[in-house]
């Protein structure tokens, strides 16, 4: 197996805040090969977002993907690494560059915006994470 369709999302609690990124990697039968939501610290939602692609593309490359779609609620992510949109702010496009690197290592990697309702399980990790966080308190 060598594609697989990667659902990210990313989110903030105030802007920056406390933030989280999720993936959800999924096979070509639907099944689902990993999914991962956790506390990046404070951020900002497009930090967020470009953190949950990368630890995605991580993992699609640990196992060997060659073929990975990425499906994301940002359409300033799928913009910016489209090249639709130019990456005027330094953090996110340091971020991108781990991204663009990750896709030389795969291979092939696209990208496509969906709304958030359309991304429902990546959406609810994220939540949870910072449900989770809250939960906890202040460190």
């Amino acid at each position: 197996m060598t594609r697989a369709t990667l659902y990210t999302d990313g989110g903030a609690r105030g802007n920056p805040g406390p933030a989280a990124s999720a993936y959800v990697l999924e096979a070509e039968d639907g099944s689902t090969l990993d999914a991962q939501g956790e506390t990046i610290g404070v951020a900002t939602n497009n930090v967020a977002e470009y953190r949950a692609v990368i630890a995605g593309l991580e993992r699609a490359r640990e196992l060997g993907l060659t073929h990975v779609e990425v499906v994301s609620d940002s359409e300033l992510v799928v913009n910016q690494m489209t090249g639709a949109y130019k990456i005027k702010n330094k953090p996110l496009r340091q971020l991108s560059l781990q991204v663009k690197a990750l896709e030389r290592d795969i291979g092939s990697v696209s990208y496509r915006a969906v709304k958030r309702e359309h991304n429902e399980l990546a959406d609810s990790l994220v939540n949870d994470a910072l449900d989770r966080a809250e939960a906890c308190g202040p460190a």
